[in-house]
């Protein structure tokens, strides 16, 4: 609506108001001077009364002959005639005073209109994000933000880590810049590009710097603002956006989070007048109905490609589907360039290389997380400088949480934390193809942390074996082993490493055919997301109640293994395990430089298990 007419519901009244103004000043308005009551009853009884009109609140009329001022008519407010015979009594001046009509109509419907006004604009405001009138007429608009190449500042040079994602992007920037070239054999450039990845590699990033690359217009919006409470809107809003994409291209239009869009259909919605279902029908209608050839792009981001609905993702409609992974050694080596760029003052002994090695699984935003925080540590101590020590002690921080120094153990305590994480240590440098550790502390962190131990990979691995699997669980176990191997007792201290052992067990058992007993079937799924949770929800299993005692005898059978592969490695090295305890205690933080024992051993050397 032009805003030059949106008040015009105000303005009316407006008019209406000084139209009510205006009627009672012209009742009110007369020609005569009015006079007393008492008067017109004393000249009513002297007979200089002519002829009497009766209103409901005034009496007029005209005299037999002028008065004295030259008066012929008269005007006066009518008085009840009981009242008015018991004042005529007391030979007093009386009169009457009507009632105001302006006044009587404006407390009787006129403010009660504005009022219901004033409510209903605020509901309609709430309803329609502050559009008032107008924005209920433009319910059905859509909500895209429309960027330039000069509005987002952000190119492919900002974005690392991710090369095959922005090569796939590239394309699409260069066919939009020259798309002769691109189609003179006939091809043409994806309907869709789903980018899918866990949240923080960058997805929307890339985004924006396709916008920043591309001279078209960009459309960007998220899916969320396509759902609302009025049955119709998201799909009006979807009709409306490609219409404005078609009016714009070439262009691209970007949707993020596309999940709150195109969520998976079932037999529990509620049909076709289920809010999300239309919004979707529309969105894949709008999918078949345009030609990629015209020059529009849709892109689209997701961190949940497992609900996606099966229709969004059939050729022809999103054609291509970009992982946009977390970064490899080289990756987070390229990311951690770009971020520390923006620090001022860097010292001499930054690694970024050694950096990149202790940050397997961060992610775009983490490494941007990490290096924040490192500014803000060496801000916090009044450095010059952002030191290698204030990159550790970030890590520590995302990794394991805030230190809690005030968190004071009693010594029985500290004694008992010092062995345990004292015993993962000394097993994780024991057995070969371990991570080597990097830190053991006994201070603690985040929420229930009493200890850590931090182990550095050397590099990235994507496949395991069956003995690394052991091995890990054995290093997980050998803080129990140390309680039980020195006080003859365990605590509850290896709560949280039972259940990542038992974890890894029951994967072994039912998901890699790692176990003797249960065979190389798959018995269960992943029970993880893409986002790397696991699923809360029970999954019913569909195999037999002896094959489920066998897997459970066979996760047991894996843990206890793992239990004695880590007692006997530290019965051997008791020594190591007492001395490093004590260390611990007195220093509370170890490296594997200040105890060397809890260096990796040689390749060549045989391993404490066997």
């Amino acid at each position: 609506m032009d805003p030059n007419h949106r008040f015009n519901v105000i303005y009316v009244l407006i008019a209406v108001m000084l139209f009510l103004t205006f009627q009672n000043v012209y009742r009110n308005w007369q020609t005569t001077d009015p006079i007393p009551y008492s008067e017109f009853t004393r000249l009513l009884e002297e007979g200089r009364i002519a002829d009497v009109q009766v209103g409901d609140d005034r009496l007029t009329g005209t005299f037999t002959s002028p008065q004295p001022d030259g008066q012929t008519a008269f005007t006066t407010n009518r008085v009840d005639p009981d009242l008015a015979e018991r004042l005529a009594q007391y030979d007093i001046t009386f009169d009457g005073r009507p009632t105001s009509p302006f006044l009587t109509v404006l407390l009787s419907w006129f403010f009660p209109l504005v009022l219901l006004f004033l409510i209903w604009s605020f509901l309609i405001r709430r309803m329609t994000g502050g559009g008032g009138i107008g924005g209920m007429m433009s319910i059905g608009k859509s909500k895209a933000r429309v960027y330039v190449e000069t509005s987002t500042k952000v190119t492919f040079e900002d974005v690392a880590g991710v090369d095959e994602a922005k090569n796939e992007l590239q394309e699409v920037v260069a066919f939009l810049r020259d798309p002769e070239r691109y189609g003179r054999l006939g091809a043409h450039i994806p309907k869709g590009i789903l980018l899918v990845g866990p949240p923080g590699t960058g997805k929307t990033l890339l985004a924006r710097a396709v916008a920043g690359e591309a001279d078209v217009p960009f459309f960007s919006i998220s899916g969320s603002e396509f759902v609302e409470m009025f049955v119709g809107v998201g799909a009006a809003r979807v009709r409306d956006l490609f219409e404005q994409a078609a009016k714009a291209k070439p262009c691209i239009i970007f949707i993020d989070e596309l999940d709150a869009l195109g969520r998976a259909r079932g037999p529990g919605a509620m049909g076709g007048q289920d809010e999300k279902e239309q919004t979707l029908n529309q969105l894949l209608s709008e999918l078949d109905g345009f030609d990629p050839s015209t020059g529009i792009v849709l892109l689209a981001a997701t961190n949940r490609p497992e609900i996606l609905d099966p229709a969004l993702l059939r050729a022809g409609r999103f054609d291509r589907q970009v992982l946009v992974d977390r970064p490899e050694r080289q990756g987070r080596l390229q990311i951690l360039r770009v971020h520390i760029g923006k620090i001022h003052a860097l010292a001499a002994d930054v690694d970024l290389d050694h950096l990149a090695a202790l940050t397997p699984g961060f992610t775009g935003a983490d490494l941007a997380n990490l290096v924040n925080e490192a500014a803000l540590l060496a801000t916090r101590r009044n450095s010059e400088t952002v030191a290698m020590a204030d990159f550790t002690n970030a890590i520590e921080r995302l990794v394991a949480g805030l230190e809690k120094k005030s968190r004071l153990l009693n010594a029985h305590e500290r004694t008992v934390v010092a062995h345990h994480e004292m015993g993962h240590a000394l097993v994780a440098a024991s057995l070969p193809g371990m991570d080597p550790v990097h830190k053991v502390s006994i201070i603690p962190r985040g929420v229930g942390a009493l200890g850590y131990t931090i182990q550095r990979p050397t590099e990235d691995r994507f496949l395991q074996t069956t003995s690394d699997l052991k091995y890990r669980m054995a290093v997980l176990m050998g803080g129990r082993a140390a309680e039980q191997l020195i006080f003859a007792e365990v605590s509850t201290g290896a709560a949280d490493d039972l259940a990542k052992a038992s974890e890894i067990a029951r994967d072994m058992a039912t998901r890699f055919g790692m176990a003797d007993e249960t065979g190389q079937v798959v018995y269960e799924k992943d029970r993880h997301a893409f986002l790397g949770e696991q699923y809360t929800v029970s999954q019913p299993h569909d195999y037999a109640e002896a094959t489920a005692r066998e897997i459970d005898l066979s996760v047991r059978q894996l843990v206890e293994e793992a239990y004695a592969l880590a007692h006997t490695t530290l019965t051997e090295r008791r020594g190591d395990l007492e001395a490093g305890a004590a260390l611990l205690l007195e220093r509370e933080t170890l490296t594997a430089s200040e105890f060397p024992p809890m260096a990796p051993s040689p390749p060549d050397a045989p391993s404490s298990h066997s």
